[in-house]
């Protein structure tokens, strides 16, 4: 194919974007109870709420608070890449930009909030607003990073201590009140603590929930590392990573610590395996199981915090797969309705049967375990199967992550590669089967 052709494909492919954005926007108010979209100055690869919220007395908001990061440097065509960090190369320029940890304010109203869920402001993209429209969506908090912040998420014991990928090999460690909000001018980057075990880069972290400050970490290497930043460290602060894994014969996209046993996670990689290992076990190259769970890359994995032997898998080849520890060699069910691949999958934190994916296709799709199975008329089953519950529809650029906010039901932040960042929360007479429904045929036309 020539350039010339290729242009066109892309000026055609555009259009169509364009054209979907605008049936969206249009369907708005039907489809959600909020909606805030926020331009931020540079993508962000990563998004999670961080646990606390205050409620200001006499305010008709709530204040929750996102880990976010930049990534500054300009990407070549990345249609093949993973997301737009994926093509790293030596001899590629780095953007000459700083990059930093952020941390952003987000001001949620209240139920009792007065706002008029038609009232869409254009300017802001913003619909369901309250009070004072400007000011909902501040960064608070910056700090210097190395390179652009593939991942990051918080402690669970202590949501202060964040760890994060960077594009070298090493996960930095930082706690944000150390550190001044706005960051050193000199660029210097000084986590609390630096992690060495990994070779390459790479985007899969995971916190221990039931043990203080380990850390499992994927990598491109092909290997998993564990680190328990309890170890005194080093100097230079670093720690060394205390176990290794190394079953995988291929890129190590994401790796999860089961939510109830301290001694199991999964890991899933460009080979197409799921493995489970146990880390009592003193085989470091043999997991407790291995899955061929997909027919092409397995980009991530979330256990379902309710039940402990359920989880779920993302691929490449753009379906979701559910599992049952109990027997691996059944896969439990394939959830398809995504157009290109999935790099993300996280299971709501409120409802056992609610699970979300996201990935290149630029769509977030809310997934309801319970509908598995219903009868659906040939008219509903053009929109997708029974279990797909929701398509979020707001982006025009890969979805590189998401995240359910653990206060508000059904409110999640999710961000693309165009500098987008969306909080938004769909109609409660979607997931609520005792409300009147929604027109079909507004419904329709967004969804499609």
């Amino acid at each position: 194919m020539t350039d010339k052709d290729g242009g066109f494909d892309d000026a055609v492919e555009e259009r169509v974007i364009n054209e979907e954005y605008k049936i969206w926007k249009k369907n708005t108010p039907f489809l959600y109870d909020l909606v805030m979209t926020h331009a931020l100055e540079w993508p962000s690869l990563t998004a999670q709420w961080l646990p606390d919220v205050t409620r200001p007395e006499g305010k008709d908001y709530s204040l929750h608070r996102l880990i976010l990061g930049t990534h500054t440097s300009s990407s070549p065509d990345s249609n093949n890449s993973r997301i737009c960090s994926r093509w790293h190369s030596d001899n590629l320029d780095r953007s000459d930009e700083q990059n930093h940890l952020l941390i952003a304010s987000v001001q949620l109203p209240n139920d009792n909030a007065q706002f008029d869920a038609s009232h869409y402001d254009s300017e802001k993209g913003e619909f369901g607003g309250f009070g004072s429209v400007s000011g909902k969506i501040e960064i608070e908090i910056k700090i210097n990073h190395e390179g652009e912040v593939n991942r990051a998420r918080y402690m669970p014991q202590n949501p202060c201590i964040i760890a994060t990928k960077t594009p070298s090999s090493d996960v930095l460690v930082f706690d944000y009140t150390k550190h001044p909000s706005k960051p050193d001018p000199s660029g210097e980057c000084n986590p609390e603590l630096r992690l060495k075990g990994h070779q390459k880069e790479g985007y899969g972290l995971s916190w221990n929930p039931n043990l203080n400050g380990h850390l499992l970490s994927a990598s491109d290497d092909h290997t998993i590392c564990l680190w328990d930043i309890n170890t005194p460290p080093k100097e230079g602060r670093v720690i060394d990573a205390h176990t290794v894994f190394t079953g995988h014969t291929s890129v190590v996209e994401d790796v999860a610590w089961h939510l109830l046993h301290e001694s199991l996670f999964g890991s899933v990689a460009d080979d197409q395996k799921l493995m489970i290992w146990d880390t009592r076990s003193n085989n470091t190259s043999k997991p407790s199981h291995t899955v061929d769970a997909h027919t092409a890359e397995v980009n991530c994995l979330s256990f379902n915090p309710y039940s402990e032997f359920i989880l779920a898998t993302g691929s490449a080849d753009k379906t979701v797969a559910l599992w049952d520890l109990r027997n691996l060699k059944l896969k439990l069910h394939s959830f398809e309705s995504h157009k290109d691949e999935i790099f993300q999958v996280q299971w709501s934190p409120h409802n056992e049967t609610i699970l979300a994916s996201s990935g290149t296709d630029r769509r977030l799709h809310i997934w309801d375990l319970s509908k598995i199975g219903e009868e659906q008329s040939a008219e509903d089953a053009e929109d997708g199967p029974p279990e797909l519950l929701f398509i979020h529809g707001g982006h025009t650029a890969k979805i590189s992550d998401f995240s359910w906010n653990p206060n508000e039901p059904w409110v999640i932040c999710s961000v693309s590669e165009d500098n987008i960042m969306q909080v938004w929360q769909m109609a409660e007479n979607i997931y609520n089967d005792e409300e009147p429904e929604t027109p079909a045929g507004e419904l329709e036309t967004a969804r499609s």
